[in-house]
């Protein structure tokens, strides 16, 4: 299926559905005997809708991961997301560090995806993740985004408290030079997954 819309999620519709029709899921290690525990839930933070993810990430018993979870299509089908040149997200945290996950068909295992981190301040910013900075976890095949199947927001790595809310969810278009996620605001930064320094330039507006 063709992306012809920018829009996977604006939370205009009853949760847990996207507007895109895809049910939102929530994860956790248990699936594989590990002991995070996490809620999702709609809620309004700083007077926005949001989905909020919240939880305790263990690594005990080899866990390690709270997530949630679209599926790009209703069917559970690819989506053919090649006209865009990343993920555009708005979030509002706790000064912890998340993950956005990409999988695409060409995944045999659970455990791999496409992977790219970014900070979520406990203000409403807007993240710009382009698709270039993706980076292959346990497996050796490149990102094809004609064949995307489901994005997931996570927290995972390390022992800490989550508490992420999601405002919206786009694709997005940047020009071919501009590789590095945004934010309004003052310029700061952070390190991807990759070892680069990623320039945060700008902050969601909160309506």
């Amino acid at each position: 299926m063709l992306v012809t819309s920018a829009i996977i999620d604006d939370l205009s519709r009853e949760p847990p559905i996207a507007v895109i029709g895809s049910k939102w899921q929530l994860f956790t290690d248990q699936v594989m005997g590990g002991v995070s525990k996490g809620t999702m839930v709609r809620d309004a933070i700083a007077g926005r809708a949001a989905i909020r993810m919240r939880g305790d990430v263990s690594l005990e018993n080899n866990g390690g991961f709270i997530q949630i979870a679209l599926d790009l299509s209703p069917d559970g089908g690819v989506v053919d997301a090649s006209a865009w040149s990343g993920i555009e997200l708005d979030v509002f945290g706790n000064g912890e560090e998340y993950g956005v996950h990409l999988r695409t068909d060409a995944m045999t295992r659970p455990w791999q995806s496409y992977r790219q981190i970014f900070t979520a301040y406990a203000e409403w910013r807007t993240v710009q993740l382009p698709f270039d900075n993706f980076v292959p976890h346990r497996t050796d095949v490149l990102l094809d985004t004609h064949r995307l199947l489901r994005i997931g927001l996570v927290a995972i790595g390390r022992a800490f408290s989550s508490d992420l809310a999601l405002g919206g969810l786009r694709f997005m278009t940047l020009p071919r030079f501009a590789k590095e996620p945004s934010y309004e605001g003052n310029p700061r930064s952070y390190r991807s997954g990759t070892g680069k320094r990623l320039v945060l330039l700008s902050a969601a507006r909160s309506g």
